[in-house]
């Protein structure tokens, strides 16, 4: 099943490369969670950003069965961050730690549940 995805690039003009890009990663994370309900990510370019760090700013919001996921990727002064790809994979690689935080929680409740 495909999960739905919202994309939605503020301040700066959609691209096709990007886009792709955001599908791929949001396909991987469907490999470790299968009961993704809705994925957004958010690429926004603000209009005044600081001479120094990052200009990209990337919010992606995950929702599963009780769970409401959300990373908010604004990397600072990394030099690294100024290409907008890096901050699409730091972000996703955020939400994958946080959905794998989400699933080891779920297993811990339902691990005692089974006990109690």
């Amino acid at each position: 099943m495909q999960m739905p995805l919202q994309l939605t690039f503020r301040g700066m003009d959609s691209s096709p490369a990007l886009e792709t890009r955001i599908r791929q990663l949001s396909d991987k994370l469907e490999h470790f969670h299968d009961r993704i309900t809705k994925c957004e990510v958010v690429v926004e370019q603000p209009a005044h950003h600081h001479r120094h760090g990052s200009p990209w700013h990337v919010r992606i919001t995950i929702n599963i069965p009780g769970h409401e996921i959300v990373v908010s990727h604004d990397p600072g002064d990394d030099d690294a961050h100024a290409d907008v790809y890096v901050c699409v994979r730091d972000a996703f690689l955020a939400a994958r730690r946080q959905l794998d935080e989400a699933v080891a929680k779920d297993r811990e409740k339902a691990a005692r549940a089974d006990v109690g």
